[in-house]
C-alpha cells in the first residue's frame, strides 16, 4: 500500500516527522503506554506501573550503540596517530571505521530510506547520510563516524529530555489505581480498573483511592481531594453526589456506582489533554517547521553547487577537495538544532508547568501567557478558600467569653449549616457538661435553647429583633456574616464569619504588580464584600453583584483597549468569560467540566500564586526558545561561510551541527530544573 501523509486543519504533517519519532521513542523508553493505550495493561497480571528498573535498562540500550561506536572510534584514532604499527591501513582501517560507523549510522540510513519512500525526501536523516557516506568516499573515515556518532548522541538526549517532561506530567496527573474492588453477586472481587463496566458498584475501604468517576450510593462519606484540587480539608458527600477518580475515601466504607468508563473519566481527559499539548503549536514553532521545509532542499542544492560549479570557474579544480567542502556545508546546515530544540523548549515548558501543578493545553498558550497585560480574577474559590471560618469574636466584658463560646458551640452542634461547622472548627470539641433544653430552630433566624435555666439565642440580628433584645452595633457597618449571641435576654456579643482569603493571594497580587500586570477582581458576591477583599489585597479595580454576562462585558471593555487578558475562574458560570479571554485559566481543575473544556490553562491545586508562576514559565520558555534560535543561526552562519571558503573542516561542521544541537537541547532542558 502507498503511504498517505496525514495533516491537521492547519496543514501540520501528523506522521513521518522527527518529532513523531522522538515521541514514539519516549513512550517506549519510559516503559509506560500512552494515555489511550493504558487499557493494554488489562491482561498483564501484577502490573503496577513501577518501571524504574526497566527505564534504566532502556536508557542504557539507547546509549549502547553510541558507546560501542565511540570506543571503536577512539581506538581507531589512536592507531592512526599515536600507536606505531604497520597493519592498520587499507581495507583493515576501512573495515574498522565501518564497524565503528554501523551501530550509529545504520538506523539513520534506514530512517533516510524510509523517509524517501514516504515522500519526505529532504530530511535531516538524508543530510546526515549523504555527509557521512561522502566522508567515507573521500577517505575521511574518522570524520564520517564522528558526525554520525554525535548526531546519535544528540537524538538520545532529545529523547531523554522529552521523556522526562512526559514523566513530570504523568506523575502529577495519573492518580488512578490500577485495581478496584467491585461487588458482584454480594461478593467483593478485585478487578482491573480498566475492565470495570458502567453501572458496576465499587466498594471503597477506609483510605482507599477511587479508580473511576461515579455516584455515591452510601448515605454519606468523607473524601480527601488533595491529590486533585489541593484542598486538604475533607469533602463530605451525600447519597447521589458525584465522586471522582483520584479521591481518597475517609474513615468509613463507601459504595460508589460507576457512571463513566475508565478512559473517559475527568482525570483521564485532563491527562490526555496535557500529553497531547504539543499538537497546539506556538507561532515560533510553526514558523521554524515551515522554514525547515524550504531551507533543507535549498541547502542540498547549494551543496551540489559547491561541489560542481567551481569546475567552471577555478583553475586546478580538485573534485575531492570541493566534495569535502560540500559535505562540510551539508553537515553544518542540518536544521536539527532548530527543528528539535525549539519544540523541546516548549515541551520542557509544559513539563515544568505540569511539575508545578499548572496544565497548559498547548505550547501556543505558553507564548500567549508570556504577553499578558491584565489578569482578571473571580473572588470566591479563586482568591478566597470558599470555606467559611470565624474571623472575630466580640463578647461583652460582663460575660465570660469562654463560657459563652462553649454554650454557642453546643447549640450550633444541633445544626448542619456551614456556619455551625465554622464555629465548631473555631471552638473545638463540644463540652459534654453543657445541657441544652427546649432547643428550637427558628427558620431564617437561628437557634434558641435554655441553658442553666436561662435563654440562649444564637443567629442573625433578625433573631435579636424578633425577641426584643437590644444591641449597640450597626450590622450594616460590618462586611462579614454576623452571628449575634444573647444570653439571659441580654446581648452578649457577636462572631464574624467569612470566606477566608487564601494565604498566597497577597503574594499573587504583589508578584503580578512586580511583573507590570494589571489586576481586576470580578464577582457575583456583594459589592462591599468584594471591595473589602480587593482593598485588603491591593487590587484597585473590583466589581461585585455581577452576573456572568456582566463579567463578559467587563472583559470586553479591557480588550477594547487592545490589551491582552487572562481570566481566572473556577465555576461553570465562568466558562463564557474564560472562552472570551486571551488566555483562560481554570482554578480548581476538577470543579467544572465546562470551565476545563474551555480553559487554556488548568491550575491543579487551587493556589492563585500559580498565576504569576504560569506567566513566568511562559516568559522563561520564550526566552530559552529565542536563545536557541539565535545560537543556531549565528553559529551556523559563521561556520557555513568558513566551510564554503574551505576554512572549516568536518570537525567544525560537527560542532556547528551536533554541538549546537546539544547546547540547544541542554538549554531547553534547563527550564525543567528552574525554580519558579
Amino acid at each position: 500500500m502507498i503511504h498517505q501523509h496525514k495533516y491537521d486543519a492547519n496543514g501540520k504533517q501528523l506522521c513521518c516527522t522527527l518529532e513523531e519519532k522522538i515521541n514514539a521513542k519516549t513512550d517506549k523508553s519510559s516503559g509506560c503506554c500512552p494515555v489511550e493505550d493504558k487499557s493494554i495493561h488489562a491482561d498483564d497480571d501484577g502490573h503496577d506501573h513501577d518501571h524504574g528498573h526497566d527505564a534504566d535498562q532502556s536508557t542504557f540500550k539507547m546509549f549502547l550503540p553510541a558507546i560501542i561506536s565511540f570506543i571503536l572510534l577512539i581506538i581507531g584514532i589512536g592507531f592512526d596517530n599515536y600507536f606505531q604499527q604497520n597493519w592498520f591501513t587499507g581495507y583493515v582501517r576501512l573495515g574498522w571505521y565501518i564497524a565503528a560507523y554501523l551501530p550509529v549510522g545504520l538506523p539513520v540510513l534506514k530512517e533516510a530510506f524510509e523517509s524517501i519512500t514516504k515522500g519526505e525526501v529532504f530530511s535531516e536523516f538524508l543530510l546526515m547520510s549523504i555527509a557521512t557516506v561522502g566522508a567515507f568516499a573521500i577517505g575521511e573515515y574518522p570524520e564520517g563516524v564522528a558526525v554520525m556518532l554525535f548526531y546519535t548522541i544528540g537524538e538520545v538526549f532529545q529523547t531523554l529530555a522529552v521523556s522526562r517532561a512526559k514523566s513530570n506530567i504523568k506523575s502529577l496527573l495519573d492518580q488512578r489505581p490500577d485495581e478496584v474492588n467491585i461487588i458482584k453477586d454480594n461478593v467483593v472481587q478485585t478487578v482491573k480498573a480498566a475492565d470495570v463496566a458502567i453501572g458496576a458498584v465499587i466498594q471503597l475501604k477506609s483510605g482507599e483511592k477511587l479508580g473511576l468517576d461515579g455516584e455515591l450510593l452510601s448515605d454519606t462519606a468523607s473524601f480527601n481531594t488533595a491529590a486533585l484540587t489541593g484542598e486538604s480539608k475533607p469533602d463530605t458527600k451525600v447519597k447521589g453526589d458525584t465522586v471522582l477518580a483520584g479521591m481518597i475515601n475517609g474513615n468509613t466504607i463507601a459504595q460508589v456506582k460507576v457512571t463513566t468508563a475508565y478512559t473517559d473519566s475527568k482525570l483521564s481527559k485532563i491527562l490526555e489533554m496535557v500529553q497531547n499539548a504539543t499538537t497546539q503549536k506556538a507561532p515560533t514553532e510553526l514558523f521554524i517547521r515551515k522554514f525547515a521545509k524550504i531551507y533543507t532542499p535549498i541547502v542540498v542544492f547549494l551543496a551540489v553547487g559547491i561541489c560542481f560549479l567551481p569546475y567552471f570557474f577555478v583553475e586546478n579544480y580538485d573534485f575531492n577537495d570541493w566534495l569535502y567542502r560540500a559535505l562540510v556545508f551539508l553537515v553544518i546546515s542540518c536544521p536539527c538544532a532548530l527543528v528539535i530544540s525549539i519544540p523541546l523548549g516548549y515541551f520542557g515548558g509544559i513539563g515544568a508547568a505540569s511539575k508545578n501543578g499548572i496544565l497548559f493545553k498547548g505550547s501556543n498558550f505558553l507564548d500567549s501567557i508570556a504577553n499578558i497585560q491584565n489578569v482578571v480574577m473571580d473572588k470566591t474559590g479563586t482568591m478566597t478558600e470558599g470555606v467559611f471560618k470565624v474571623q472575630d469574636v466580640v463578647i461583652s466584658d460582663q460575660f465570660n467569653k469562654d463560657e459563652i463560646l462553649k454554650m454557642v458551640n453546643a447549640l450550633e452542634g444541633q445544626s448542619t449549616h456551614p456556619v455551625a461547622t465554622a464555629i465548631h472548627d473555631h471552638v473545638g470539641q463540644i463540652d459534654p457538661s453543657i445541657v441544652l433544653e427546649k432547643v428550637e430552630e427558628i427558620s431564617g433566624h437561628g437557634l434558641r435553647a435554655e441553658v442553666n435555666g436561662k435563654e440562649l439565642h444564637v443567629g442573625n440580628f433578625k433573631l435579636m429583633d424578633k425577641f426584643g433584645i437590644q444591641y449597640d452595633i450597626d450590622p450594616n457597618s460590618i462586611v462579614y456574616t454576623l452571628i449575634a449571641i444573647a444570653y439571659d435576654k441580654k446581648f452578649a456579643g457577636y462572631l464574624t464569619i467569612a470566606d477566608t482569603i487564601k494565604e498566597d493571594a497577597q503574594l499573587t497580587v504583589d508578584r503580578l504588580k512586580a511583573m507590570g500586570v494589571k489586576t481586576t477582581m470580578l464577582s457575583g458576591d456583594k459589592s462591599n464584600v468584594v471591595q473589602f477583599v480587593a482593598d485588603k489585597l491591593g487590587i484597585v479595580n473590583a466589581f461585585g453583584d455581577l452576573l456572568p454576562e456582566d463579567k463578559v462585558n467587563k472583559v470586553n471593555e479591557i480588550k477594547a483597549k487592545n490589551e491582552s487578558v487572562a481570566f481566572v475562574g473556577d465555576g461553570v458560570n465562568d466558562a463564557p468569560v474564560v472562552a472570551l479571554s486571551t488566555v483562560g485559566i481554570a482554578m480548581g481543575g476538577l470543579g467544572s467540566d465546562a470551565t476545563i473544556e474551555t480553559a487554556d490553562v488548568v491550575i491543579q491545586d487551587d493556589r492563585p500564586s500559580k498565576i504569576p508562576m504560569a506567566i513566568n514559565i511562559g516568559k522563561q520558555t520564550r526566552k530559552i526558545v529565542w536563545q536557541n534560535i539565535i545560537l543556531a543561526f549565528a553559529v551556523k552562519a559563521i561556520v557555513l561561510i568558513l566551510g564554503a571558503g574551505g576554512l572549516a573542516t568536518m570537525w567544525e561542521a560537527v560542532f556547528a551541527d551536533v554541538g549546537v544541537a546539544l547546547l540547544a537541547i541542554l538549554n531547553a532542558v534547563r527550564i525543567q530544573k528552574m525554580k519558579f
